[in-house]
């Protein structure tokens, strides 16, 4: 066969990328095993920024596998006749969890035009800050430091790695590790903009943990940004718990307007 198609993945290429899909959940899972509690001794050590660029480990782990998997063609009918219905019950796991993604997303903007969102980055192309209403539950130095904490997540294109989290777990929606990472990502993400905001505000400190406890809690998902506060107690704690820490080594790493009658949305 001399279609190009044929040439690089071989006879039968939905085996080859099946074959190559498979083997690059099981590297990026066993990265994922690994980084997991890696990321609290680094975080410990070197600081939440730190830890959180542990998860690049995982997505080239799996990228690595998936190029060598697609390197070894596969032209044997046995392993493609089983392919049709494993690639089917895929594409339906991945569209299912893309369509409750999807209902979450707009829910949440729902709720910001309603004024009942924020603080928060919503979008991943155009982020765009969505503060909570001005209704005197913040006063302007709270405000201050929560714009300082969203432009933080802008300024670390903290909104891209939420969007590949989720497609990610699109893509291998029977992984289990998979949506366990983009929960703990996400988690990284705000103890790495709240050590940043502190380290640039040490005096702030209370302050700060004053305005998480004073943060409401995501009444719905928000699966493309930053929300301020993930759901559950713990991790406020954990976020609260961390502002009483000091980095022991200062972390190397590191458009338009909406609104709504009780929203203000700004760009950074």
């Amino acid at each position: 066969m001399t279609d190009p198609l044929y040439v690089v993945l071989g006879g039968y290429p939905a085996a080859t990328l099946a074959a190559a899909f498979f083997k690059a959940n099981l590297a990026a899972a066993a990265a994922i095993l690994a980084v997991a509690p890696t990321r609290l001794v680094v975080r410990r050590a070197f600081g939440p920024a730190a830890a959180y660029h542990l998860w690049g480990l995982p997505a080239a782990a799996g990228f690595l596998m998936f190029v060598v998997g697609v390197a070894e063609k596969h032209d044997d009918p046995a392993i493609f006749a089983f392919n049709p219905m494993i690639i089917a019950a895929w594409a339906v796991g991945a569209l299912a969890l893309a369509t409750v993604f999807t209902v979450a997303q707009f829910r949440f903007l729902a709720q910001v035009r309603a004024g009942r969102g924020g603080p928060a980055v919503v979008g991943f192309i155009s982020p765009m800050i969505v503060m909570p209403a001005d209704d005197g539950q913040y006063t302007a130095e709270e405000r201050d430091l929560i714009r300082a904490h969203e432009r933080e997540h802008v300024a670390r294109k903290d909104p891209r790695a939420a969007a590949f989290a989720a497609l990610s777990q699109c893509l291998c929606w029977f992984n289990p590790l998979v949506h366990m990472a983009a929960y703990l990502v996400r988690l990284d993400q705000e103890l790495a903009c709240d050590a940043a905001v502190i380290r640039a505000r040490p005096t702030d400190r209370a302050l700060y943990a004053r305005t998480l406890l004073k943060t409401q809690l995501a009444g719905s998902a928000l699966p493309l940004g930053c929300y301020w506060s993930p759901r559950g107690q713990h991790p406020l704690e954990l976020r609260i718990a961390s502002l009483k820490r000091t980095s022991k080594t200062p972390s190397k790493l590191s458009g338009g307007t909406f609104a709504a009658a009780s929203v203000n949305a700004i760009r950074p």
